[in-house]
């Protein structure tokens, strides 16, 4: 019998740039559904309790061993480098907490 086959995807979070406040999507490449995306009510750094949180929420969960990643998008000169971090995560068994 074989493994069941785990789809992994990746998580962003980052700033947006409407509200300031954090954002944090999973890319579902090779889709047109939607993106699922959670909104925090704050421009403070969430936590990573309640990132994965919040990905629990939306389904996902961090890949064994799965650390968040973080970089900088500095792709404008005359603007303030965004930071953005990425996780790789796959769908919670049992779906969305």
């Amino acid at each position: 019998m074989s493994a069941p086959v785990v789809c992994v995807h990746t998580a962003v979070l980052s700033v947006s740039p409407s509200t300031g406040t954090w954002r944090l999507f999973v890319a579902l490449l090779g889709t047109t559904d939607p993106w699922p995306e959670h909104m925090f009510a704050t421009a403070v750094l969430p936590t990573l309790t309640a990132r994965t949180a919040a990905l629990a929420r939306l389904g996902f969960e961090p890949v064994t061993d799965g650390a968040w990643e973080w970089s900088e998008d500095g792709s404008s000169p005359d603007r303030p480098v965004e930071l953005l971090a990425s996780v790789k995560v796959r769908e919670r068994t049992g779906g969305a907490a």
